[in-house]
């Protein structure tokens, strides 16, 4: 079973419909969304419109509670730009619509499991909203509790940066794992990094294909499909997470978020740069 995992889309439409067709060129059906569907970027109804569309499972991240409720511990650009967001979605021009997608959003979990998977935008310990830096290798207690936390896997995004933690407090970025992992006995967090705002120095829109379910049979690997709620059979084989990067048009989006009083220029600039 292949399945893609997206993350902190953040209202950028150019990049998610990069990720959307890309992962229909990869042949996967079922997508994650692990949260953060809209701030920061031009095009809010958009994104949770394709997110409502194509994803199995959709998690709730803090900038969709921001829009939800109160944006809190924001800094002025972020708050500005949920203001601005919540507008958009309580266009009165579009109030069928906007009704589905309050709906959506405020219906948005905090937190999925399957089997041994922990899927989060935060951390197992703070599924909203508690970042998870590499640097934190170097924080043991921190590290040791969050492990604590996760059973085997756990999937999350929230920080914009890709990689592995290791339950030996190692971090692994894409580049350092030739953009592939293969999971194995100890425990795991995965961050699937960021589809439409990068922070890790690549502009390129971000996702994850988890692989699982294949088995050794009569000399040939056989296919062995489950559904999300479904046990995996016990003779499920090596499991592995794919780094994918694509460019995409960011100019665009940021024309558009420059078109926008209430957007922060340098929510644009930072497109650029990945950061």
């Amino acid at each position: 079973m292949r399945r893609a995992l997206i993350s902190d889309i953040h209202g950028n439409l150019e990049a998610l419909e990069v990720v959307l067709d890309d992962i229909k060129a990869q042949g996967i059906t079922e997508i994650f969304c692990l949260g953060d569907i809209i701030g920061y970027g031009p095009n809010p109804r958009e994104c949770i419109d394709r997110v409502m569309e194509h994803c199995a499972v959709s998690l709730l991240g803090n900038h969709d509670q921001g829009a939800l409720f109160d944006p809190d511990g924001f800094n002025i650009g972020a708050e500005r730009a949920i203001f601005w967001t919540r507008e958009q979605l309580e266009s009165p021009t579009d109030r069928d619509n906007n009704e589905k997608r309050w709906e959506f959003l405020g219906e948005l979990p905090r937190t999925h499991r399957f089997h041994q998977f922990l899927f989060v935008h935060g951390s197992p310990r703070n599924p909203l909203s508690e970042y998870i830096f590499p640097e934190d290798i170097y924080n043991q207690r921190k590290m040791e509790r969050l492990f604590q936390l996760v059973e085997k896997y756990c999937f999350q995004g929230h920080t914009h940066v890709p990689g592995v933690f290791t339950e030996s407090y190692q971090f692994f970025s894409p580049e350092e794992i030739d953009h592939e992992y293969t999971l194995g006995e100890g425990k795991l967090m995965i961050n699937v990094g960021s589809v439409g705002q990068p922070r890790d120095g690549d502009p390129r829109a971000c996702y994850v294909i988890l692989e699982d379910g294949h088995v050794e049979h009569k000399g040939a690997i056989e296919t062995v499909v489950y559904n999300v709620n479904d046990e995996p059979p016990p003779s499920a084989g090596p499991i592995t997470v794919r780094f994918r990067r694509l460019p995409y048009d960011f100019e665009t989006t940021i024309k558009k978020i420059y078109a926008v009083s209430e957007l922060e220029p340098f929510l644009g600039d930072r497109l650029r740069q990945g950061r």
